[in-house]
């Protein structure tokens, strides 16, 4: 997959092409990122790419020029992938979402600064627009950093484990349930017991009824846009009667 990106600040993305996950993404050839400054796009000597909003007030604005020629020249080498732009005002961004866009051939993410970005470059040159959270960082670059992160995960090959990615939160509609690891006890506690028994079903049984109680007791809002079944109903339901008795315990 290749994905470029348009930034004034590449080597940001370092921090991505040479650690972790998409690191090693990266190095496998499975994604291919490639970085574009409008900057060297700009047509004035000083190489700005910003100026005053019309209309006042603080801060500047991107402007037009510099960003659609740059669009052109990367449409030439990725001409088959939507134009993406990081923004606050964006759709919120799923999970599923990022199932859709790791079967695109490529992506082209716009990381916008400033004040935002003029809004005729977004109506004529813009596919999609994204948020990751109803909050204001100061560019586009962590959120494209994120997006990137979603989607290479989910790419063939990506993770060391195939079912990793199907494990995770999300996914089903649902939270991931909670994960241990060695020692069994530490302090006053243990492992939970059926995780150390072997029997398999009651694991997957198990991990089925945290999932589902964590996503009640986390994130009530996903389990209104799911259709449960019969035994994840069961499953929730016993959830949510023993967390009532352990209250009253405690």
């Amino acid at each position: 997959m290749r994905i470029d990106i348009i930034t004034l600040f590449p080597q940001m993305f370092d921090a991505l092409t040479e650690y972790g996950v998409v690191g090693g993404a990266v190095q496998r050839r499975v994604l291919n990122l490639h970085c574009w400054n409008p900057r060297n796009y700009a047509q004035n000597k000083h190489k700005t790419v910003d100026d005053r909003p019309y209309g006042g007030g603080p801060g500047m604005v991107m402007q037009y020029q510099p960003l659609k020629d740059v669009i052109t020249d990367i449409r030439v080498v990725n001409s088959q992938s939507p134009v993406v732009y990081l923004s606050p005002q964006g759709k919120p961004l799923k999970q599923q979402d990022l199932m859709e866009m790791a079967s695109y051939p490529g992506l082209i993410l716009l990381n916008g600064r400033y004040e935002g970005i003029d809004e005729r470059l977004i109506q004529n040159e813009c596919d999609q627009e994204w948020s990751i959270g109803d909050y204001v960082i100061s560019g586009g670059e962590l959120a494209s950093m994120v997006l990137i992160d979603g989607v290479a995960r989910l790419l063939p090959g990506v993770l060391g484990h195939e079912d990793s990615a199907e494990q995770d939160s999300f996914m089903n509609g649902l939270l991931d349930y909670p994960h241990y690891t060695r020692p069994e006890e530490i302090g006053s506690k243990a492992v939970p017991e059926v995780l150390v028994s072997g029997d398999h079903q009651a694991i997957h049984r198990w991990r089925e009824k945290q999932s589902l109680g964590r996503t009640w007791e986390r994130r009530p809002d996903l389990l209104d846009r799911l259709k449960l079944t019969k035994e994840q109903e069961g499953l929730l339901k016993e959830f949510i009667q023993e967390a009532k008795a352990n209250r009253k315990e405690h």
